[in-house]
């Protein structure tokens, strides 16, 4: 698609920015190579944007020919009503008071230039007033009463920018211009917005960036608009009808407050916080899987009164897990007596409560996916290359850290496999699981419940493709329903 920059005077446009094409607004609205142009996006960067002046035809006729206009005339209209700017505002009015909480005087004025300040602090507020507002340069004038609230807001030209900012905005330019996506808001009418958080930080995140990608491919697809949020964005979470967790879950982290957030404003999603109490908890399932007369490892639940009990029942080696243990995180393998006592002491100082489970050597693990009751994917984990578990994180190499992994239909799973899968998934409910399951001398045992199980692309998806993503985007939908 070509990219074009539209300004009134282009020879006084200062910015070079590889790929696009800087031209005037009267070429734009005249001559006839560009009203006859299939596909273009254009940057509307004209001085004023004032009705039925150039600035505001560039848009208004980028629409009528198909192209792609930032900014679009709603925008451009919507800006110009404060009403309306304030309402918006609102949805963000924590942001915006916790952005300008430190200043002293009565009055501030926020210059926005490609969705960007010059000051790093208002990041995030300059972010999302561009994102519903798309003008490339424009000031809001901020005054306080009892809070902070806007008092105006103006479309600037560039040269309106002051000098000590040109060389920030230069910076700006060329970020934004270098994207190959943009920051808009939907112009259709989707079923339902999507949020899917996920944190940047995540060592093991459960699902890869393809993964994630597919997950936002199929959700338009579904006419489902779905979009990526991060912890930072709690205060936002409102403004979604549903909520993807594709972040590592465990009790004291932001998956299990966005959840409980979402439970209390009723907003669908997947996983619920019972799932993440019960799942991240190795003591509860343990307690759970043997309640319920579900086939496990033999197992013991530590405590320091019990240690010189633990081993007779569970044998060596043995494998020692913390109760919130994840993606192999917290789990150790004790072969001798010396090296169980050494590291149970040192877990129970973390915990009051760990668990011990008969060590069961195998190949492979079974990995059954399931969502709300039905299984939708079945795959073979692999033991990482010279290791006894799935992932090995002290791996020299990357690409030793796991195993490989085969993805096969449901039919091909064994029965009781996917019978004991599918009765443990009872245990936890409704929502989005993973069963790990051993095969031991043709018997089948549970080895973990997972409530955040890994959709990667390329991996749990290889079998069903598509259909993966698409199975748990319903599953919300029918939330909502």
């Amino acid at each position: 698609m070509q990219k074009y920059i539209v300004v009134n005077q282009p020879e006084k446009w200062n910015f070079s920015i590889e790929n696009i094409s800087v031209i005037s607004s009267q070429d734009y609205l005249t001559k006839p190579e560009f009203s006859l142009l299939k596909k273009a996006r254009v940057f509307n960067l004209c001085k004023d944007y004032n009705y039925q002046s150039k600035g505001y035809y560039v848009s208004l006729l980028a629409e009528a020919r198909g192209h792609l206009a930032i900014p679009t005339v709603k925008n451009i209209v919507d800006l110009k009503t404060l009403k309306l700017v304030r309402i918006v505002s609102d949805e963000f009015d924590d942001i915006i008071q916790q952005s300008f909480k430190n200043i002293k005087s009565k009055e501030f004025i926020l210059s926005i230039y490609f969705g960007q300040n010059v000051a790093q602090k208002y990041k995030e507020l300059s972010s999302i007033f561009y994102k519903h507002f798309q003008v490339p340069f424009f000031r809001i004038k901020f005054n306080f009463t009892t809070k902070w609230n806007i008092q105006s807001v103006k479309v600037i030209s560039e040269s309106e920018i002051p000098e000590e900012h040109i060389e920030s905005v230069y910076q700006f330019a060329n970020e934004y211009f270098s994207k190959k996506r943009y920051d808009t808001l939907k112009l259709t009418q989707s079923d339902f917005d999507l949020a899917i958080l996920v944190n940047p930080q995540d060592p093991a995140p459960p699902s890869n960036p393809k993964g994630l990608k597919k997950f936002i491919e199929v959700a338009e697809k579904l006419n489902i608009y779905a979009e990526i949020i991060e912890p930072k964005d709690l205060s936002r979470l409102s403004s979604f009808d549903a909520l993807l967790i594709r972040q590592s879950t465990e009790v004291n982290n932001e998956a299990y407050a966005f959840a409980r957030k979402a439970q209390q404003e009723g907003i669908a999603l997947v996983d619920y916080p019972d799932a993440i109490l019960k799942c991240c908890n190795k003591v509860f399932m343990a307690e759970a899987l043997q309640n319920a007369h579900i086939n496990t490892p033999k197992t013991s639940i530590v405590h320091k009164d019990n240690l010189d009990k633990v081993v007779k029942h569970t044998g060596l080696p043995c494998v020692l897990k913390a109760p919130d243990s994840t993606f192999s995180f917290g789990v150790k393998k004790a072969k001798t007596l010396d090296e169980f006592y050494s590291l149970a002491t040192n877990m129970l100082k973390e915990s009051e409560l760990i668990i011990a489970q008969e060590f069961c050597p195998s190949d492979f693990d079974w990995r059954i996916g399931i969502i709300d009751g039905e299984a939708f994917f079945a795959c073979k984990y692999y033991m990482a290359k010279g290791h006894w578990q799935i992932y090995n994180w002290k791996a020299n190499k990357k690409d030793d850290q796991d195993g490989n992994a085969d993805c096969l239909s449901i039919d091909e799973v064994p029965k009781k496999v996917l019978k004991i899968a599918l009765k443990s998934a009872k245990l936890v409910g409704d929502g989005l699981l993973g069963i790990d399951i051993k095969v031991i001398d043709n018997k089948p045992m549970v080895i973990e419940i997972n409530d955040n199980p890994n959709i990667d692309f390329g991996v749990e998806d290889r079998f069903y493709g598509d259909l993966v993503y698409s199975k748990i985007l319903l599953a919300l939908k029918k939330r909502l329903d």
